[in-house]
């Protein structure tokens, strides 16, 4: 049977395939998990959500889920992924629990998990909380049957947060917010504005339905039009829980991730901030990036893909910046996860430091043209076996020499090979991805 929880909590399809029993049962198993460990004193849980509208029927299930376990929660309400991980840590709560599906449709939902101090919760124990889902105990009853209440005052804690780890002002900054009618729609223009910024709000008003309808960091085009519409000085686009952040620069050109992790990483090992100097990115980030940071005296270290990856081997090593071209940049020093407010606030800080355009800021490097083509195959094990493959693999990368790059991945899901290239030119890097792929696609 498939292991429930995936590399960014248990997801799918809501009141399908996440039911309010299960999201129940789980939020109830992690509490008894809780308590198994330590039953010294009782347990607390914080609970938040996106604003979609099965967020409501989850959220109540997850809440009753926990009580049921005799775990006390605090509810916050609607707030990003990283304000429900650093509200974990300031209230000292045992447990957290986010309801959402980040950048997926509205009718998808999810139910991610965060240890005590806001960290990701590690394989064993989700895998012990997974084992666990249909056991029968003895609930508690009476005063021991958890208590339940708000946290008024959720938002402003976090913003507080916020302008305390990016704390230089951003006056004179002319900023548009894509907040994807997700769970930022209060919070981002709220920093935003604090920190100095004169800010123009899109996309701001959710309703449980329009979250990543067409909007946020997926959907880049609807930001750009505003910020030429308002002539303002960048564009900043987050996703349906505000973990990710794009950018687009005045003359509405697109800034991504890669092109963010460069300008933060030289700004921090300009001022001292970025442990032995080293950088943090995924597999999938553009050659351009590794090339400037050569360039700029900073090592880059790759993991696989998935922001679990960037952060064990951001905690494996004390580093303070990683990130994937996504938009997913953590910053371990001020979050235990992906930010996209506070990367937001770092970059427009940057800008502000050095009076410098955010198109400017982006020149640190030049993104190779990248071409993806997944190949669906018979055996993809097979595929990476193959000598063909192999041979065909060294022989392209000769041609390509310094100048571009291949990278063959199998998919973790799917019989599916991803094959990709990077050239100096699109039309290299198609060339060469589509005879690649042919070669993968005889592999039988």
């Amino acid at each position: 049977m498939a292991r429930l929880f995936g590399t960014d909590g248990v997801r799918g399809l809501a009141n399908a395939d996440l039911t309010p029993e299960l999201a129940m049962s789980v939020a109830a198993a992690a509490a008894r998990v809780l308590y198994d460990r330590d039953d010294s004193q009782r347990r607390v849980a914080l609970v938040g959500r996106d604003p979609r509208a099965s967020g409501e029927m989850l959220e109540a299930a997850v809440t009753a889920g926990l009580t049921s376990a005799g775990a006390d929660v605090l509810r916050v309400g609607v707030l990003p992924t990283p304000a429900v991980a650093h509200l974990v840590a300031e209230l000292g709560a045992d447990l957290g629990v986010m309801i959402s599906a980040s950048h997926n449709p509205m009718p998808d939902n999810g139910v991610k998990l965060f240890a005590a101090g806001g960290h990701k919760l590690p394989d064993a124990v989700e895998d012990e909380i997974e084992s666990r889902l249909t056991e029968q105990v003895d609930r508690p009853t009476g005063a021991h049957v958890g208590r339940v209440r708000d946290v008024p005052d959720a938002v402003r804690r976090y913003v507080d947060h916020l302008l305390a780890a990016a704390p230089l002002s951003l006056d004179g900054l002319k900023v548009v917010v894509d907040c994807a009618n997700g769970a930022a729609s209060v919070a981002a223009p709220e920093a935003y504005r604090r920190a100095g910024a004169e800010v123009i709000a899109i996309n701001a008003e959710p309703d449980g339905i329009n979250i990543n309808d067409g909007v946020g960091s997926t959907h880049l085009d609807v930001l750009q039009a505003a910020v030429l519409e308002n002539g303002a000085d960048l564009g900043i686009a987050h996703d349906g829980d505000a973990d990710r952040c794009l950018a687009v620069d005045a003359s509405g050109a697109a800034v991504d991730g890669d092109q963010i992790l460069a300008i933060l990483a030289v700004a921090m090992h300009e001022s001292g901030e970025l442990t032995e100097n080293t950088l943090v990115a995924t597999v999938m980030s553009n050659l351009g990036l590794h090339l400037a940071m050569r360039e700029q005296g900073v090592e880059l270290r790759t993991t696989a893909v998935g922001d679990r990856y960037v952060l064990e081997e951001l905690r494996a090593g004390g580093f303070a910046l990683g990130g994937e071209q996504s938009g997913h940049v953590v910053l371990p020093a001020h979050a235990t996860t992906g930010d996209g407010l506070l990367t937001a606030l770092r970059l427009m800080g940057r800008m502000s430091a050095t009076g410098t355009p955010l198109a400017s800021l982006a020149k640190v490097m030049r993104r190779l043209p990248q071409v993806l083509i997944n190949v669906r195959v018979a055996d993809k094990a097979a595929v990476v076996a193959a000598a063909e493959v192999a041979s065909a693999v060294a022989a392209a990368e000769v041609e390509l020499g310094d100048t571009g790059r291949i990278l063959l991945r199998p998919s973790g899901t799917e019989q599916l090979v991803r094959v990709m290239v990077e050239a100096p030119s699109e039309e290299t890097a198609q060339a060469v991805a589509e005879r690649l792929a042919e070669i993968v696609a005889a592999i039988r």
